[in-house]
């Protein structure tokens, strides 16, 4: 990997010049982008979480945050909720197990114990400020991150109820993965049946972050069906694009869900199929996912204004997502930490290159050096859109974990070089 490695320039806070990089091949060029990584996490997010997102009159935490980290909803969205939980735990687990950390996680998790399931287990949507249920629990995303959630929190805390939650909202996550929404689907029974990326890739994730729990062969099993539903049902071979939708079968349908294409679902697939084929020595898995990554790059990039489009369609038809152009934190993210994970892996030039570039633009246009954390919604040209840090749908999640992911890939390709 160190033949391969391009030098950084030492200062990556503002946005570089890829033809002025010097040549110089120095670990302590990576070291400087694991310390930017780990300040803005450490100095910079958690600490604007910490400091507005806490109700500790009711429990849990106020996600609705304007630039400033004023709360302008108290509503409370179980997805947000136990991914919270899921941070402030993992945090503990993976860096240090902090006393202020804990007891966050510990504010989240007690509320969602209480208030976050419906009398037959199943994880609720949306909940008041104190806990009455808002939305049904229509999908089973809410039952994922609560799966995740508890998963760490239980390793955190040591809390044995903990494990039980996490293990009954996996549970449900198998129980449902065939017909995630369930009694809530609007679509018509067998006229046009399809199947959706989010669900084995999110499963996929899911079922490593819970390893410590499940049994061997239930954890072997779970991580070969998804990898392989997602590297052959949602990966069209020919062109090297990650569908968002298929028939069940793992064939293309011609219609709007059939053709979309959510470049961030995409990328983000990637890394969670990297993550798995290391753990599995699989080199041939990598090397296909970084492919599909720079395929997914190469279409969903914006040649006028940069950036990766929130939506597209295969065949370059109209998207019916009137968002489709608008530029979003996450799947920048989710993009950086994929190809910092591609080049640590394959030491490959292009992954760097690409890097550079998506460094570049999040860093310039995300990232709020005044109020701190990161925007979230941008126009196409790059303009701040929705002047917030967090409502329904952006939380305490992608940021922080793309921030530490990041760190501790250029700490390991640092110390690699060494």
């Amino acid at each position: 990997m160190g033949d391969n490695f391009q030098a950084m320039p030492p200062v990556v806070t503002e946005p570089s010049d890829a033809l002025s990089l010097s040549k110089d091949r120095s670990a302590g060029y990576a070291y400087a982008y694991a310390e930017l990584y780990k300040n803005a996490l450490l100095n910079d997010v958690l600490p604007f979480w910490e400091k507005h997102s806490l109700d500790w009159q009711q429990g849990g935490y106020f996600t609705c945050l304007d630039r400033q980290g004023q709360i302008y909803d108290t509503d409370k969205f179980v997805w947000l909720q136990n991914r919270q939980v899921w941070t402030f735990s993992m945090l503990c687990n993976q860096l240090e197990k902090r006393e202020n950390w804990l007891k966050i996680a510990s504010n989240g998790a007690n509320f969602l114990a209480q208030h976050g399931r419906d009398s037959d287990g199943n994880w609720y949507f949306a909940l008041t400020r104190e806990g009455k249920p808002l939305v049904q629990p229509y999908n089973i995303f809410s039952d994922c991150f609560a799966a995740m959630a508890f998963s760490q929190y239980a390793l955190a805390s040591g809390e044995e109820w903990a494990k039980d939650v996490a293990m009954q909202a996996y549970n449900n996550v198998l129980r449902r993965k065939e017909n995630p929404k369930g009694k809530y689907n609007k679509t018509y029974p067998d006229t046009r049946p399809m199947k959706s990326l989010a669900v084995p890739m999110i499963l996929a994730n899911l079922t490593l972050e819970m390893e410590w729990l499940l049994p061997k062969e239930t954890l072997e099993n779970v991580l070969a069906e998804t990898q392989d539903e997602v590297m052959t049902d949602f990966l069209d071979q020919e062109r090297g694009l990650m569908y968002e939708n298929v028939a069940p079968d793992g064939s293309h349908i011609d219609c709007f869900e059939g053709r979309l294409i959510n470049p961030g679902h995409g990328i983000e697939a990637m890394w969670f199929i990297m993550d798995i084929a290391r753990r599995q020595n699989d080199t041939k898995t990598i090397k296909q996912a970084v492919d599909v990554v720079l395929n997914i790059l190469n279409f969903a990039w914006d040649s006028e204004y940069g950036g990766l489009y929130y939506f597209m369609d295969a065949d370059g038809h109209p998207p019916q997502q009137l968002e489709w152009d608008q530029k979003l934190w996450w799947v920048h993210l989710e993009s950086m930490v994929a190809l910092a994970m591609g080049y640590r892996l394959t030491g490959r030039e292009v992954c760097w290159e690409w890097y550079q570039k998506m460094h570049d633009y999040a860093w310039s246009h995300f990232a709020d050096s005044e109020y701190g954390e990161w925007f979230g919604y941008l126009n196409r040209r790059g303009e701040v859109l929705l002047n917030l840090k967090g409502g329904k749908w952006k939380g305490c999640f992608h940021v922080p974990r793309a921030l530490y992911l990041c760190w501790q890939q250029f700490e390991a390709i640092a110390t690699a070089l060494q």
